[in-house]
Order: structure tokens, then C-alpha cells, then sequence
């Protein structure tokens, strides 16, 4: 079962895309250290004081993989520097 997360983020204390990017990339690597899942910036690649994350799962079971994606979005959200404001998660 592979369960998929769309997760968009405000960073507001950034004035610049470099800023901007480098937080993602800090929040991406930490997520992988710490997590079996793959994670990229999929929007706002653009914009400085938004992004979008892809976060992606396999497990056997889906209740498995759905606790896993959760604890991503739990992971991210301890962060000061994002706000969360929207969050998608399908079954695939």
C-alpha cells in the first residue's frame, strides 16, 4: 500500500528564496534521517514564503503507512519556522 501526502507550508520569517531554500532542503534531510519515506518540494518553488511537500510511503498494511505519514506531518509541524495550511493525504 502506498500512501501519499500533498502539504503545503508558510514560511514567514524569510526574505528570500535562498532563505526560503534552505530551510526546505534542512526540513527534507532531517525527514529522511529520521524516516523510511521519499520527500521533495513539488510547488512554490517559486514564491518565498510558500512551499509544497511531497511526502510518499510503502507498506503492507495502509493503516501502517497512514501512522507513518502523520508522524511526517507531526515531525514538520514541530518546526518554528513553517505553518502548515493545507494537508492532502491519498491512498494510492
Amino acid at each position: 500500500m502506498v500512501v501519499y501526502a500533498e502539504i503545503e507550508y508558510m514560511i514567514y520569517d524569510v526574505q528570500s528564496l535562498k532563505e526560503k531554500r534552505s530551510i526546505v532542503k534542512r526540513i527534507t534531510k532531517r525527514v529522511q534521517n529520521e524516516f523510511n519515506v521519499s520527500i521533495a518540494e513539488i510547488g512554490f518553488e517559486d514564491l518565498w514564503q510558500r512551499t509544497k511537500l511531497g511526502i510518499a510511503t510503502v507498506s503492507n498494511e495502509y493503516v501502517h503507512a497512514e501512522k507513518m505519514i502523520q508522524q511526517v506531518i507531526r515531525f514538520i509541524d514541530q518546526n518554528p519556522e513553517v505553518e502548515r495550511t493545507i494537508t492532502n493525504i491519498y491512498p494510492l
